[in-house]
Order: C-alpha cells, then sequence, then structure tokens
C-alpha cells in the first residue's frame, strides 16, 4: 500500500474529524492563476505562513493535495509545547548557545503566537493550559532534573520540579517517578484549530484550493506550479507538504522519513473520573525516546498516543493494544472503552532538529541547502519530527519575514546543518527500525 492508501485508511475513525465539522470546503484549482507567493500544503505551517504573508499585503494562494489539515496537523496529539524535537545540545553543538538560546526564545514565541491567533480569530480549539513531562523511574528522573538546571542556568526558563511525594497531586497513575510542570505550554484540538486558521486565511484573501495535488514544480524567476486541471505561476514558492510532496523535490525528500504514529479516545469517562487522572487538566508525556503521551479532552475522555511504526504498516488490533497502554498507566481503565482510534506519518529528520531553508538549485549538493548555492524564491519547512504543533505557527511567520526582505531568524534556522537518511530508498526504512529498536530496549532496561 502507497503512503497516501494508509494514510486514508487512518483517518476513517478520527476523534478530531468526528467532533470538527469541516464545513463547504474549498474547490480545486482549475484555471491559470498568477500570485506573490504559492504554498504547497494546506497544514498549520503553510496556513500560517500565508496569513502573515496575507497580512503584509501579499496575494497568496495554497494548494492543498487533499483538504486543509488533513495530514499531521489535523491528527496529532495536541500538544503544545516548548521547545523542540531534538535536544537543545544538538543546537548548541552545531550554532553555539548564543544561537541556541535565540532558537528556545523563538519556540516560546511560538506558544504565544497560539493563544494570539485564537484571540484575534476567535478559534474556539478547546485550549487548556499546562504541560507535565514525566519520568517513568529515577534514574530518567535525573536526567530530566539535569536538563531542568540546564535549562534555568543557560536559558532562564523556569518550570516546578514535582517530587514523588507530590506525584498524586498531578496523575493518578503509579507508573511515574516524578517530573516538572511547565504552565506555558498546554493542548488543544489541532484540527478545529487548522481549520479556524484556513478560515481567518481566507478572510485575509489567501486562495485556497484543495484536492489540488501539485504535480510538477518548474523553477525559475517566476515558478510555476502545475496540478491535475491548472497551474499556479508565483514570484515565490513555500513547500509545507513534508512527507506529501511526492517527488517535486527530491533533494530535501531524503532528509526526512514518514514515521506513523497513532492516537485512540476512549469512551466518555464522566468529568470527576476525568478530572481525577490529571487534576490540573495538563498535556502529559514522559520522557522515554520512544514514549506515551495523553491528555483529557472538553468531553471527558482520555486522548492516549504512543505506539510507532518506522515501516509505515499500522500495527494489528491498533486499539486493542492502545488500550492495554492506557490501562497500564491507568490501572482504574482497565475496562474503559475504546471508541475511536486513528493516526498518520510525522516527518523526522535525522537529528530530530527542523529542517528550514531555500531549495537547492539542481546540481548542488545533498546536504544542508541552508543559504548557499540555493534558489532565493522556493523555501521549504520540513522536519518537525512530530513536535511541530507550536512550531509550525512560528515556521510560517519567519518564512513570511525572509520573502518580505528579513530573513535574519530564518536563516538561523538554515544554517543547522542535515543529512540524507542512510542506505537510499531500499535500506534505509530497515536501518531506521533497528535504531529504533535499540531505543525501545534501552528505555525498558
Amino acid at each position: 500500500m502507497t503512503l497516501l492508501s494508509v494514510d486514508q485508511q487512518l483517518t476513517k475513525n478520527s476523534y478530531y474529524v468526528a467532533t470538527a465539522p469541516r464545513g463547504a470546503g474549498h474547490a480545486p484549482l482549475q484555471s491559470n492563476l498568477d500570485c506573490d507567493v504559492a504554498v504547497v500544503g494546506g497544514g498549520l505551517a503553510g496556513l500560517s505562513a500565508a496569513i502573515e504573508l496575507a497580512q503584509r499585503g501579499y496575494s497568496v494562494v495554497l494548494l492543498e493535495a487533499q483538504q486543509v489539515g488533513w495530514g499531521a496537523s489535523g491528527r496529532n496529539g495536541g500538544q503544545v509545547i516548548a521547545g523542540l524535537a531534538c535536544d537543545q545540545a544538538v543546537i548548541e553543538q552545531q550554532l553555539g548557545l548564543a544561537e541556541s538560546r535565540r532558537i528556545w526564545d523563538m519556540t516560546i514565541e511560538a506558544l504565544r503566537l497560539i493563544g494570539e491567533r485564537r484571540e484575534r480569530f476567535g478559534i474556539d480549539c478547546d485550549w487548556r493550559s499546562g504541560y507535565l513531562s514525566l519520568a517513568v523511574n529515577a534514574r530518567k528522573a535525573r536526567e530530566l532534573q539535569d536538563w531542568r538546571a540546564h535549562m534555568q542556568r543557560h536559558y532562564d526558563y523556569q518550570t516546578h520540579w514535582i517530587a514523588p511525594a507530590d506525584m498524586p497531586q498531578w496523575i493518578a497513575s503509579p507508573r511515574f517517578h516524578s517530573g516538572v510542570h511547565d504552565p506555558l505550554g498546554g493542548h488543544l484540538h489541532p484540527l478545529k484549530y487548522s481549520l479556524g486558521l484556513a478560515r481567518a486565511a481566507a478572510e485575509l484573501g489567501v486562495r485556497i484550493y484543495e484536492n489540488s495535488a501539485v504535480t510538477t514544480m518548474e523553477p525559475g524567476p517566476s515558478v510555476r506550479l502545475r496540478t491535475a486541471s491548472g497551474s499556479v505561476r508565483a514570484s515565490h514558492v513555500l513547500l509545507a507538504g513534508n512527507v506529501y510532496l511526492k517527488g517535486i523535490a527530491p533533494l530535501i525528500e531524503k532528509r526526512i522519513m514518514p514515521v506513523g504514529t497513532y492516537i485512540v479516545a476512549s469512551e466518555p469517562l464522566g468529568a470527576e473520573l476525568a478530572r481525577s487522572l490529571i487534576p490540573s487538566q495538563s498535556a502529559v508525556c514522559d520522557t522515554n525516546f520512544v514514549l506515551d503521551y495523553f491528555r483529557t479532552t472538553a468531553d471527558h475522555r482520555l486522548l492516549y498516543g504512543g505506539r510507532v511504526s518506522y515501516s509505515t504498516a499500522t500495527p494489528p488490533n491498533l486499539a486493542a493494544s492502545m488500550q492495554r497502554r492506557m490501562a497500564n498507566t491507568f490501572p482504574q481503565l482497565a475496562n474503559t472503552k475504546i471508541e475511536y482510534a486513528w493516526g498518520g506519518f510525522v516527518d523526522i529528520s535525522m537529528n530530530r532538529a527542523p529542517d528550514f531553508g531555500r531549495l537547492p538549485l539542481p546540481g548542488a549538493a545533498n546536504g544542508s541547502a541552508g543559504t548557499a548555492h540555493a534558489q532565493p524564491n522556493v523555501y521549504y519547512l520540513q522536519g518537525f519530527s512530530g513536535h511541530g504543533l507550536a512550531l509550525t505557527g512560528l515556521a510560517g511567520r519567519l518564512v513570511a519575514e525572509a520573502i518580505a526582505g528579513d530573513a535574519e531568524r530564518f536563516d538561523t534556522f538554515a544554517r543547522l546543518r542535515h543529512r540524507p537518511f542512510p542506505g537510499g530508498r531500499l535500506l534505509r526504512t530497515p536501518a531506521l527500525m533497528a535504531g529504533m529498536a535499540y531505543y525501545r530496549l534501552r528505555d525498558m532496561l
């Protein structure tokens, strides 16, 4: 099965789809258009860029192969978290502490940006504040304490330490040893938020076309994008399709891999039981490399995510296996039914750092595109590595700044070095699966 066909199966029983009506939607592109900026991809990154560009007076066309919010943007765990998927040490090693701190501060801006857009555009997306990062044993707790101390010392980032004796006040689970509470984080309904951004973009004059997959891209001073029934010619292009670009930018596609991630939603638990599980109503994530994450919803369900697939094959008996994981964390839910089970693919980079830049010129080296030997009018955003709900919003802002003539912040990210996954198309998936098996074993031990 292709990635697309697997994805279509995974959307059929989504809690988000069931609770966020789409309305009339947007027609496919069926003409030839000209604009200042063409955006490929109607997820959070593409929608954010479209909003920022329209606010600056640019004419924008957005092309989405399926429906806005159809990919990871509308199917993720809904957790809004500071920082990147990689540890800040990855950034420090490449760019130094000063630039690493600058990037961290931008991720805090990304959190605030969600609040600003919710308020400005009237987006009701079930927002709740608070994020818990929890250690499953004493060794993991020491690692978490070391991280917290490093972030306080070098980034002036303050969080609340939760000692073992205090854990029952924060979570009704025997699985966790201790943890950290971050009041700046939180969680929301990602599809409601994505659809809210799409409405905002359309109200600002962005022309949105759904079911309009880009089949070819012709570079030049004006870039032409072709779909099955139309085309767009633009002075600038943003590629924000992640693992769904389907061959139109092969040089950068080699630097990301699709990884399946899966979530279930329980039957309604009732307000009292739901609140007792996580009294602060925060989003929760453990600190394992192959991690579990969960949160309660506005209608008092538990959303629980954790299984991943590095082969793109959906795990068998998904709902039953996820129910067992949920009951392992919350034994009081051992007999609770699962009503929804869904998933999707996120784009991971080799080092889990985000990969932003300008598309390499034909014949350029396969390494990081960065700013050298790059087409100045074709930008890309990818490699959010499962940590993009907040960062995608900031990324769209940075692209808009760069197109408007101030690329300083965008180029801070573009200087990060990225490499293709080893093994080529045939071997990179088995190599990644072997690596992840090692990390699973390390977590268990």
